[in-house]
């Protein structure tokens, strides 16, 4: 199956590309610049036109839609700010990617979405759980609206949207390099307010497996992608701090924390339900290699997890 990869360079498709040819299949990147693992075409995703004639080139049978410009290092109080470009890339660039799969005769379309956008509420989120559109947070207003965007021209597309949960990996920004790593290491996360949050994990290689397994599976709608060991954001920050031998998080009450990362980073803090991949598991017949997060990052031998979509 030749196989466009939209975003190729990213967390995930560097993971991808490289696994879509050891199981058979002819990987296309697609990026910006043209840079990449294996045969990469180089289009904008925001230029109509570019986007048609790279379709047209590569042909392809089936789509990944990877396409985000997140930053390295994410504030939480300007999240909107940071997150721009991606929604954008979610609406527009989907947009005119789905547009130019049509006019080639169609292909099997999948896309990123997110595990953790789900209305908050008590228990594991599974796939008919709503999206966070009541008391939505001001800073993550515009990118759950980029999302329902994504996910809707998917649905219209007949395909499938993976929706993937906090992402950790090579190349995060919580692997060992990563700008959430520096911080935990130096002590600047505290737990805000309970640290109630409940997050679910997925390694970058976990998702690639998923995408795979999902080529050839007449699947449609949305799944989740997670591990299988959700864990609250308070146990997380402890147990993360331990094994980067960093000092334990401190404890900041919500109303301060408010002040210096506004009321977003107080709910990512507080507000965010995990997800169950039940129906991932029974539809795609995938597991997740790395069950936990901890068992990810043990696997690695190195420290170093988490979120760059920590949107």
């Amino acid at each position: 199956m030749r196989v466009l990869v939209a975003g190729s360079t990213g967390v995930i498709g560097s993971r991808l590309m490289p696994l879509l040819e050891a199981v058979g299949h002819e990987p296309i990147g697609l990026s910006r610049s043209g840079r990449g693992p294996g045969r990469t075409l180089a289009a904008d995703a925001l230029d109509r036109d570019a986007m048609s004639r790279a379709v047209r080139e590569a042909a392809p049978d089936a789509v990944v839609n990877l396409l985000t410009a997140i930053p390295a290092a994410l504030d939480p109080k300007h999240l909107a700010r940071d997150f721009a470009l991606t929604n954008r890339l979610r609406t527009e660039g989907t947009r005119n990617l789905y547009d130019a799969v049509r006019e080639t005769g169609g292909a099997r379309v999948l896309a990123q979405g997110l595990a953790y956008a789900y209305q908050p509420a008590a228990g594991l989120a599974d796939e008919d759980a709503p999206l966070w559109t009541e008391r939505t947070p001001k800073q993550f207003a515009p990118v759950l609206s980029a999302l329902i965007d994504l996910e809707t021209m998917t649905a219209d597309a007949d395909g499938l949207v993976l929706r993937f949960g906090h992402l950790y990996g090579p190349g995060s920004a919580y692997a060992p390099d990563g700008s959430f790593t520096a911080q935990v290491r130096a002590g600047k996360v505290p737990v805000v307010g309970g640290g109630h949050s409940v997050l679910s994990f997925t390694h970058a290689d976990d998702a690639a497996t998923a995408i795979v397994a999902a080529l050839d599976k007449d699947v449609t709608g949305a799944l989740n992608i997670v591990d299988d060991t959700p864990v609250t954001m308070a146990d997380f920050l402890a147990g993360y701090a331990r094994m980067l031998d960093a000092p334990a998080p401190k404890r900041a009450p919500a109303a301060l924390a408010r002040l210096a990362v506004g009321g977003w980073g107080v709910a990512f803090m507080n507000g965010l339900r995990g997800a169950d991949n039940s129906r991932a598991r029974l539809r795609l017949d995938w597991r997740p290699r790395h069950p936990s997060w901890t068992h990810g990052i043990e696997a690695a031998g190195t420290g170093g997890a988490a979120s760059r979509d920590a949107a």
